[in-house]
């Protein structure tokens, strides 16, 4: 793994490394803690995984911990998740009760000293109760599409998250109308990452091999949990509609996390749907495939991310990367990266993803000119390196809560 900050001059330039650092020597030695709310599976852990080391290399005190909660939290958090996402969902008294038990057992255990507190979620936004007359600074950071959310579940949350000095999201169209400040913060992909790194023909060959899928004939892709709002039941529908016309693969592959009850529910919709096509590949993979996946994206001829509902969508990035055209869910942070007619397509239903799919698969050009726009465009915006650059300008935002600009020199 790599851990400093040189490593990425290869891809980025000397220059930004060195303007990075100059940055971060105005906050060495700051207590900088993440919290939430699970350490494998998802997005969140993925990125904490990378920025962590990456901000303790600048000298910065960068440590990250995770609540603990029984499969009666986490069904409830996952409700939570739904409703702030726009599905109706119903949430009783009770589950609300056991969102503040589980809120004020972890309070009691956890150890909460650091200058700058990031609360990834709503899984973990109630340990905000913990905030006293002192000076530490908090800040609740949303991954989720919040836009249109279920008013029962915002309305127990938004107290909690305007105690927080700061909020923070993915893209404007998800912040709300809150008291306190907002920042805008799109994740990111590490490109050093075994899930990113190069990768040589012969493991990608091997790789598709091992799975049983066809290096030889076109392959559609969707990487991601199975979960409804990912959709891959009309990614399903979508390949059935492209193959009357195109001789392809589909593979869908992903993994499960500790926080998403659901998940294995949607793995067996996905897999009675699929039964008795052997080119429709449903991999359950294990944590740590980040090499499997790899290969995997690298063997595709083209990538969807077909979301009904998206926070970002780390995905597509990672696909784009690759050089893969993405066509994706016109939703959330997926319009952030696929730039329509130039790094991919959105689509809105199955129908519009088998139509671009079928133009893609007939002209290798249109592909080959899309992946390279793609790669620039993660390049230049979605690389972990503006990330880490981004928590160090949020840091020093919080040190000047009531100016607009900040001069640093």
């Amino acid at each position: 793994m790599a851990v400093t900050l040189e490593d990425y001059a290869g891809v980025i330039g000397h220059a930004v490394v060195d303007e990075i650092r100059a940055l971060a020597q105005r906050v060495r030695g700051r207590r900088f803690k993440n919290i939430n709310s699970t350490a494998v599976g998802g997005g969140v852990a993925e990125l904490l995984t990378r920025i962590v080391p990456l901000l303790a290399d600048l000298g910065i005190d960068a440590t990250w911990d995770v609540i603990k909660g029984n499969q009666a939290f986490f069904e409830v958090t996952k409700a939570f998740h739904n409703a702030l996402q726009g599905k109706p969902e119903t949430i009783t008294d009770a589950m609300l009760e056991t969102y503040l038990e589980t809120t004020e057992t972890n309070l009691r255990s956890m150890n909460l000293d650091a200058d700058v507190i990031l609360i990834h979620d709503p899984q973990p936004a109630g340990l905000i109760q913990a905030r006293g007359n002192d000076h530490r600074r908090w800040v609740w950071r949303c991954h989720v599409d919040i836009s249109n959310p279920q008013r029962k579940v915002w309305d127990f949350l938004q107290p909690f998250v305007e105690r927080y000095d700061g909020a923070i999201f993915s893209m404007p169209d998800f912040a709300r109308q809150l008291s306190i400040p907002q920042y805008m913060v799109p994740p990111s992909i590490d490109p050093l990452s075994d899930k990113n790194r190069e990768l040589d023909e012969e493991e990608i060959r091997c790789t598709l091999e091992r799975f049983g899928i066809d290096p030889r004939r076109p392959i559609l892709t969707q990487i991601s949990r199975f979960d409804r709002f990912k959709d891959p039941l009309g990614v399903i529908a979508a390949y059935r509609m492209v193959r009357k016309r195109f001789d392809c693969q589909l593979v869908l592959a992903g993994g499960g996390a500790t926080d998403d009850p659901e998940g294995e529910e949607v793995l067996q919709q996905v897999r009675e749907e699929a039964a008795g096509d052997p080119d429709i590949h449903v991999l359950e993979l294990p944590p740590f495939s980040d090499l499997a996946i790899n290969a995997l994206v690298r063997g595709s001829t083209i990538v969807f991310q077909k979301s009904i509902r998206e926070g970002f969508g780390l995905t597509v990035s990672e696909a784009l990367w690759k050089r893969k055209p993405v066509i994706g869910g016109a939703v959330g942070g997926i319009k952030l990266q696929v730039i329509n007619g130039v790094t991919g397509y959105l689509v809105h239903s199955p129908e519009g993803a088998a139509y671009r799919a079928l133009e893609l698969l007939g002209n290798p050009e249109l592909r080959r000119v899309m992946g390279e726009n793609g790669y620039q465009h993660v390049k230049q915006n979605f690389l972990v390196t503006r990330h880490v650059e981004d928590a160090v300008l949020l840091l020093l935002a919080l040190d000047h809560p009531d100016e607009d600009i900040v001069r640093l020199w």
